[in-house]
């Protein structure tokens, strides 16, 4: 099956992949820009695009909050998930976090070392480790989560109740379900 893209690519022999990337950006930016006000829908921009500057924001607000309580962006990431359905598998919590399972041993060992989780062999597999959050583990998941929310009030600040309740509302139904 072949995709046909309409595209213009600048002529590479003539300019320097520098240009090029500035030039992409460019066009990018004008056109993510030149949508933001317009009512069309087509001429919306992608979700993508309206997203990324928040949720670098967003990462960025939250990086220090996590350093204050000795816990990585992955390690709180991992105690939401186990907060939400505790004994899990290591692959299984691998795949419902979008984390390769070989990637997070680390951030398990961590959280174990800590006292935030507990790693078991499952009884019908001793191949198998069921993970589990500790209550210290919830306790700093809750601290955590409670200082991130508070500090999104500068941007969710920006909205009416109801525009408030409608994007909340609308993020929990786009949001995956695989995570519990």
């Amino acid at each position: 099956m072949q995709h046909r893209y309409a595209v213009q690519w600048p002529d590479v022999r003539r300019v320097s992949t520098h240009t090029i990337t500035i030039g992409i950006r460019i066009r990018y930016r004008n056109a993510y820009h030149g949508a933001v006000g317009a009512k069309s829908p087509e001429r919306r921009p992608d979700l993508a695009a309206m997203l990324a500057p928040l949720l670098r924001e967003l990462v960025a607000a939250e990086e220090p909050i996590l350093e204050a309580h000795g816990v990585t962006m992955w390690g709180y990431v991992v105690l939401l998930a186990l907060d939400r359905s505790s004994m899990r598998t290591q692959a299984a919590l691998a795949a419902a976090i979008g984390a390769d399972k070989t990637r997070i041993i680390r951030t398990l060992d961590d959280l174990q070392d800590d006292g935030y989780i507990e790693r078991r062999p499952d009884p019908d597999d001793r191949r198998v480790r069921l993970l589990a959050i500790t209550e210290a583990g919830r306790r700093v998941k809750d601290a955590v989560q409670g200082e991130i929310q508070r500090g999104e009030e500068r941007w969710l600040g920006e909205l009416s109740t109801e525009e408030r309740r409608i994007f909340l509302h609308t993020l929990e139904r786009l949001t995956p379900r695989d995570w519990g």
